[in-house]
């Protein structure tokens, strides 16, 4: 399917992303997978971790931070506690929609990619932890796997001289469990809820031993760019924000997709070459989500030459996130849309730090009391200085979540927020300075 935009054909990873063709085994190596895959381990660990740090690619999941310095973190010897690789699979921020079509069309990059990946940092093992939901995805995963192990690809004795195991877990459904500690909590049959840290999973992970969690998207990628060189992936995109991305496009535009595309790509070019542009025209853009419900909004004038990457969405106060962009026409109530989404992290909250169990309950009555207009014009001020004592006052970035929209919203569309209060007002007789006539 011949696609517009920066990013040509022949440079996309994710070549089954629509799943036109053979998700399997013989479809993979068709495609490029298991290509070479010996020959990278035999360069080494160190040769694949500085490869991977070269080449500037930045975790898919949501914080950015460089993946290859991520690996590099792991003790440098295995002692009495072995090593583990988990992939985070639990794809549960609202409008993201990306690993699933991984799993579900070009599942052998993400299992070689953990095993490249398992060998740089010495594990045996890797755990997918998929999402609750994802049964056909789990299906699909488990497949492959077990065609992987068929063809002698992993496991004990492989051709690949290092024996690996994969083992998919499926989750139950909790949001909370997209957070590593807490992904790792419920792995081990515990209550998914966030730890402290320190330690951190590299000194003190799964099962008390050395582990690194990354997202599907920056496994799935690492056997590509060993294959190609990191020059050419830091080819694409601005510095320090380089290589190819999937985004989720959904909302107010023609044809809501799943791309992959370049780095940096301008918002503009994103939507009109993907998704036909913007439901009724770019005039009447009102505001944008760029990188999944948890990063807070941006208007239509701040989007017009807009870079799509973590540095310059990080620059107006927001973030790329996921790159799951939720685009608003001028026909949303943009009120009602965080109200929303204050009822799923108040809903998702795990309940154990007392500002993100307590706060996000109360956030969410306030918005919607505003969304009727119910409320005091002092109260947004009120809302706005608990929105502050919720974010970075927890043991994980949920309360953040919870806390980034509503700022946002009170940031760029304060102004609807007050016309909604004084127009419920004025429909209410003792509201308008007269008192109601008893009956």
């Amino acid at each position: 399917m011949a696609l517009k935009g920066i990013l040509e054909d022949k440079d996309r990873i994710f070549t089954n992303l629509y799943g036109f063709h053979d998700w399997g085994l013989e479809g993979a190596k068709q495609r490029g997978a298991w290509n070479s895959t010996k020959d990278i381990l035999s360069f080494g660990r160190d040769w694949i971790i500085t490869n991977v740090k070269n080449s500037g690619l930045r975790g898919r999941g949501g914080a950015g931070f460089s993946t290859g310095l991520k690996w590099s973190f792991m003790p440098k010897e295995v002692k009495d506690r072995p090593h583990y690789l988990v992939v985070n699979a639990d794809e549960s921020e609202p409008g993201t929609c990306k690993d699933r079509e991984i799993m579900r069309h070009d599942p052998h990059l993400l299992i070689e990619g953990c095993l490249i990946a398992s060998f740089a940092m010495q594990a045996h093992a890797a755990y997918i932890y998929l999402r609750g939901e994802y049964v056909h995805e789990r299906e699909r995963l488990e497949a492959a796997v077990k065609q992987a192990y068929e063809a002698k690809l992993i496991g004990k004795d492989n051709i690949h001289g290092w024996d690996f195991d994969v083992f998919v877990h499926h989750g139950g459904g909790a949001y909370i469990c997209g957070e590593e500690t807490a992904l790792l909590e419920s792995l081990e049959g515990k209550k998914g809820q966030p730890r402290l840290k320190p330690p951190f999973p590299a000194g003190a992970g799964l099962y008390g031993c050395p582990t690194t969690v990354n997202n599907v998207e920056s496994i799935a990628v690492v056997g590509t760019i060993l294959r190609r060189g990191a020059e050419w992936f830091t080819s694409f995109g601005a510095p320090n924000n380089a290589g190819t991305k999937l985004f989720c496009i959904s909302g107010h535009v023609e044809r809501p997709c799943n791309v992959e595309e370049a780095m940096s790509i301008p918002f503009r070019k994103l939507i009109d070459d993907h998704c036909g542009g913007i439901r009724g025209g770019w005039g009447n853009l009102k505001a944008v989500i760029p990188g999944g419900s948890s990063v807070p909004m941006i208007t239509a004038e701040q989007c017009e030459d807009l870079p799509m990457d973590f540095d310059s969405l990080r620059a107006l106060g927001s973030g790329l996130g996921t790159a799951a962009v939720i685009v608003m026409d001028k026909s949303t109530d943009v009120i009602k849309a965080i109200a929303r989404l204050s009822y799923f992290y108040k809903h998702e909250s795990c309940g154990q730090c007392t500002p993100c169990r307590e706060g996000t309950g109360w956030m969410w009555r306030v918005m919607e009391r505003m969304v009727k207009g119910d409320a005091d014009p002092k109260e947004i001020d009120t809302l706005l200085e608990v929105t502050k004592q919720v974010e970075g006052h927890t043991i994980c970035a949920l309360g953040d979540a919870a806390a980034w929209p509503i700022q946002g919203l009170i940031r760029h569309f304060r102004h609807e927020i007050e016309d909604r209060i004084t127009l419920y007002r004025s429909t209410k007789s003792n509201f308008a300075g007269h008192s109601i006539a008893a009956e």
